[in-house]
């Protein structure tokens, strides 16, 4: 179990948390009572860790977790959002077609802003939009040359000069219990330690049964620094979820999956079929084998799949399929793990 970072509850059954993107009508509408149903279902599941972001529908997906946790006993669930954009009235928006992969009715536009004052309003505005007197961990989003290419630089400067600051500022006065960053590069984590002090990295995408460079450098640096890792994005934007013969086609890093990504889930799928595994149990347990790793926050989209992802977490996986795997070079030799297949 893990512990929440204000040391309250267990933070999600068996480090399994709810990765709200989803919840802001990720690629599709979806209506207020099938987010709370979701919501719900996560709850009575056991899981007390909750993560969200301004981006999530623009709010949207703030102003559902918010409405869903409010009843509940604060100090029972570990909240997590981000900064990094501040969040504009848009009359312009266009509200009806999908903006930024967000099928969401709320008109604001995101602005990227890590400054100080950007990074307080950015908090300020998350606090009214969940509706709750408390965050728990305040990540920054997305900072990195993977989204901004060669603005990273200006970006990485402000976020030095000012909004580690105000972070850090939260944190001293008690307002929040951790900060970290929430991206989808190792790399950007690995350079913003020598900004100061973070207490957890949220990784998405880069550390599953198809990608492990992480293993080497950063796990090790986010030890010597004293932060633990949340991984999000463990089935790699969905085709270790569905496997490659879903109707649709299958996608990687949220794009059509390329020929290499295909013909290595195609090996593993052979790999798991030979063994009696789902494919998904296996991306799921995999992920929360390192250490290091606290929680992992999957992106469920409907109901059934919180059953299905906890179906997935006990799941009995033989240890002889995780030693196939080493010895095919399907996984890293090094790699951790479930414990009972150790």
């Amino acid at each position: 179990m893990t512990k929440s970072a204000n040391g309250g509850e267990e933070e999600a059954r068996g480090g399994v948390g709810l990765g709200c993107a989803p919840l802001g009508n990720l690629y599709r509408p979806m209506p207020d009572h099938e987010a709370r149903a979701i919501a719900d279902a996560a709850w009575d599941a056991g899981v007390r860790y909750f993560d969200t972001a301004p981006l999530y529908g623009f709010g949207l997906s703030e102003r559902r977790i918010g409405d869903a946790l409010r009843a509940r006993p604060r100090d029972s669930f570990t909240l997590s959002t981000k900064v990094g954009r501040v969040l504009e009235p848009d009359r312009s928006a266009g509200i009806a077609a999908a903006r930024d992969g967000f099928a969401s009715p709320m008109p604001f536009t995101p602005r990227y802003d890590y400054s100080y004052d950007g990074v307080m309003r950015s908090y300020e505005a998350s606090l009214q939009r969940l509706g709750l007197a408390r965050i728990d961990t305040v990540l920054v989003h997305d900072i990195g040359y993977a989204t901004h290419g060669a603005d990273n630089d200006r970006h990485l400067s402000d976020l030095a000069s000012g909004g580690y600051r105000a972070l850090d500022a939260l944190r001293a006065a008690g307002d929040i219990v951790e900060i970290g960053l929430g991206v989808n590069e190792w790399q950007a984590c690995v350079a913003a330690m020598e900004l100061g002090r973070f207490d957890c990295f949220l990784l998405a995408g880069r550390y599953t049964l198809l990608e492990q460079e992480a293993l080497d450098r950063f796990f090790p640096a986010c030890a010597a620094h004293g932060a633990s890792v949340i991984l999000g994005g463990i089935y790699n934007s969905g085709i270790l979820a569905t496997g490659t013969r879903q109707a649709g086609g299958a996608h990687y890093d949220y794009a059509p999956a390329p020929v290499e990504i295909l013909a290595r889930t195609r090996r593993l799928e052979r790999l798991c079929e030979a063994h009696g595994v789902d494919l998904a149990a296996a991306a799921l347990q995999f992920a929360l084998a390192p250490p290091i790793v606290r929680a992992v926050i999957p992106g469920i989209g409907e109901e059934r799949q919180v059953r299905e992802t906890f179906r997935h977490l006990s799941a009995r996986i033989p240890a002889a399929f995780w030693q196939e795997l080493k010895s095919l070079g399907l996984i890293a030799a090094n790699a951790p793990v479930p414990a009972a297949a150790r």
